[in-house]
């Protein structure tokens, strides 16, 4: 009976702990409006203002879809060396440079 209540509880926690981290990746709308223009003109400004390609290749869902998120995240991150991607670990945090890259996947939204 005991075993079973450790489980139990573990179980609950297990999900209180996922769902906390859940959240917390999320930015808050205001830095989701910053993060949005960021890609739109910084990142638009090689993969083209649509996102669909320009001296970078498209940063679309049709384009990504096929995509590793970890590669893309590291990407995001560190940047290409000997390429023109720079890395942007010095002003976006990974829960950041994790909601850019899930947005990409999925539409990235209009300013």
């Amino acid at each position: 009976m005991l075993g079973a209540m450790r489980l139990a509880l573990l179980a609950i926690l297990g999900c209180n702990l996922a769902l906390a981290t859940a959240q917390a990746a999320e930015p808050d709308p205001a830095r989701q409006r910053e993060l949005t223009r960021l890609v739109r003109q910084d990142c638009g400004s090689c993969h083209g203002m649509a996102l669909t390609g320009g001296l970078g290749l498209p940063l679309t869902a049709e384009a990504l879809h096929d995509k590793p998120i970890e590669g893309l995240e590291a990407t995001v991150h560190g940047g290409r060396p000997g390429t023109a991607m720079p890395p942007w670990k010095s002003i976006l945090n990974d829960s950041e440079i994790q909601w850019i890259v899930q947005k990409l996947m999925t539409g990235f939204p209009r300013e």
